[in-house]
């Protein structure tokens, strides 16, 4: 077992997560080979988005998940299997989305199956990634009088 591959393709995923959650879409790219094959897809979306370039995805991110969308995404109990320089995964994840500007938020939750590939610069990337949905649930707060945003990273008004 290659348990320093295992580590440094947690902390991709850790990463991958992270940077897409704070917006930094630079770093966010870097997570991901360029031939990418991504397919993501949520019932609020409608149709599944399909992308096989590293480009295209971090294009679709930044343009669906600008500043006026928080996003959380957590990912847990990893299953990771090395072969030489690629690798394979399954990851749970559950995820946070608000949207004030619409007065929604969306959670939900499923799995993650990836493939990771070393390229030649020695870093791991991802090379596709998919999800499958075990619930999404919309919530208006609208509906929800008690509802405040107490902060936002981007809104002025609620930033700390």
């Amino acid at each position: 077992m290659d348990l320093e591959a295992i580590e440094e393709i947690k902390r991709l995923k850790y990463r991958y997560f992270r940077t897409l959650d704070l917006k930094s879409w630079d770093e966010f790219g870097d997570c991901l080979a360029t031939d990418i094959r991504a397919r993501y897809g949520t019932h609020v979306m409608k149709e599944p988005v399909h992308f096989d370039d590293r480009e295209a995805v971090v294009a679709f991110m930044s343009e669906n998940l600008h500043r006026g969308v928080i996003t959380v995404h957590v990912a847990h109990h990893p299953e990771i299997e090395v072969d030489g320089s690629e690798a394979s995964a399954s990851w749970c994840f559950e995820d946070t989305v608000i949207v004030p500007e619409l007065q929604a938020q969306i959670r939900g939750a499923g799995y993650y199956t990836d493939r990771y590939r070393k390229d030649p610069d020695g870093a791991w990337r991802i090379s596709s990634t998919e999800y499958e949905r075990i619930y999404e649930a919309m919530t208006s707060l609208a509906d929800t009088p008690s509802f405040a945003l107490l902060a936002s990273r981007w809104d002025s008004d609620t930033a700390d």
